[in-house]
């Protein structure tokens, strides 16, 4: 059962542009955690204590991504999935538009730092829901064919939104004397925020419920305790989502967040350089991630996935020594192999996570298995990596962590069914999940 192929396309839309925004107001606190924040929120520590407790900030929303996972999970198989992809949207947009206007330390002294981490937690609550509302309702419109392709235009949000953050703050940095930017122009994109989540609340509205929500509702299917349902019923698909996620978490957060840190504090080179190496590669994500989302629609999802984390495993040995050379092209290279690895994973997780639960399910499910992994994966990764190059002063750790958490994702792949070929109306299907 699908949609409309007109309704499909304009639930990709509405899915891309949502997840667009809500990716942009979240890369661009973790963009300016590593940039800024540190100097501004905590001005009385050393660079490496000011930095970490700045990206400690970041990881508040990666506790709070599971509990929007489990209250939206909860009322989009209760309620539909549209409803929530608005009020996600306007959780999102608001918390960050508030963040654009807080005060730093020298002005309200510690309430600064503590405020700082309310609105990121607010922040953590409405991605925790966005995420699978976005991946289902794209999913739950698409022809069984299609669906890992249809799937993947909500992860393409991610680079979308990082390429939006990191261009607007490498722009102003490079158009704003050190003072400026540190003063006021780093509040520009986020204020920005409010007038982009009214576009996407524009483009959101204008969709339908997804068919296969509309036909468990007609049918009076709807579980009445989804994640305690999640829980009984499908709990080896709730480890393999989980255990899938981990390892493309820390890949992504070391090759996107870590190379910000370790380029300008470790390397010694202008911020730009990070930057600019890492939009270069987000940008060919756009492209990259439903091509991989296709093609695990033609050899399944589990081969696919697994070549990425084959060749995550491998690069990230090549990753450091590149940046190392201090050589602008070859930085740009160590970043754009990184995340065509990266969307190996990626595109074909969405489609390969939403099908492991059912319908009625579906929410709840994906959304905690893959918010929780978000704890143990992007929350630490680029604190670990920190604490891991100061406490043995060689890069080799952090590659050898990023390879254990690649090997778990390993083992959540190994432990599911391939899930191309299941027919998401029929819950018979479902049986040999769990």
């Amino acid at each position: 059962m699908a949609g409309s192929t007109s309704q499909a396309r304009r639930v990709i839309v509405a899915s891309l542009v949502g997840t667009s925004l809500e990716w942009y107001d979240f890369f661009l606190y973790t963009t300016a955690a590593t940039l800024v924040f540190g100097k501004l929120f905590f001005p009385t520590l050393d660079p490496l204590n000011a930095t970490l407790l700045a990206l400690t900030t970041n990881a508040v929303a990666f506790v709070a991504r599971p509990l929007g996972g489990i209250v939206f999970g909860h009322f989009g198989d209760r309620a539909g999935r549209k409803t929530v992809l608005v009020v996600t949207l306007l959780v999102m947009g608001i918390s960050t538009f508030l963040i654009g206007l807080l005060p730093g330390y020298a002005t309200i002294g510690v309430a600064a730092p503590v405020l700082l981490a309310v609105l990121r937690f607010v922040q953590g609550l409405g991605l925790g829901g966005e995420w699978g509302g976005a991946v289902i309702m794209s999913l739950e419109h698409a022809d069984d064919r299609r669906r890992g392709f249809n799937a993947s235009w909500p992860q393409v949000g991610v680079p979308a939104g990082f390429v939006l953050a990191t261009a607007l703050l490498a722009l102003l940095s490079a158009t704003m004397t050190d003072a400026a930017f540190l003063s006021w122009g780093w509040r520009i994109p986020f204020l920005l925020s409010g007038v982009l989540v009214i576009v996407g609340l524009w483009v959101r509205l204008k969709v339908t419920e997804s068919p296969l929500f509309a036909e468990v509702e007609k049918q009076g299917q709807k579980a009445r305790m989804p994640l305690v349902e999640v829980l009984r019923t499908h709990p080896r698909a709730l480890l393999s989502a989980f255990t899938a996620r981990i390892g493309v978490d820390v890949a992504f957060y070391i090759f996107t967040v870590y190379i910000l840190v370790y380029v300008t504090g470790r390397l010694g080179l202008p911020r730009s350089v990070g930057l600019n190496a890492v939009l270069i590669a987000s940008a060919l994500q756009l492209a990259l991630i439903p091509f991989f989302g296709a093609l695990s629609d033609r050899l399944g999802r589990r081969p696919v996935y697994l070549a990425g984390v084959a060749g995550a495993a491998v690069w990230v040995f090549a990753f450091f020594p590149l940046l190392d050379t201090r050589s602008f092209p070859l930085i740009v290279l160590a970043a754009v192999v990184a995340l065509v690895t990266h969307a190996a994973m990626y595109g074909p997780q969405a489609a390969f996570i939403a099908e492991l639960f059912s319908t009625r399910l579906r929410y709840s499910g994906a959304s905690m298995g893959y918010q929780m992994a978000g704890i143990v994966g992007g929350a630490i990764a680029p604190i670990v990596a920190l604490k891991l190059l100061d406490v043995y002063g060689t890069t080799l750790a952090v590659s050898l962590y990023v390879v254990v958490a690649l090997a778990v994702t390993a083992v959540g792949l190994a432990i599911a069914p391939e899930t191309r070929d299941l027919d998401l109306a029929r819950p018979t299907d479902l049986a040999h999940r769990s």
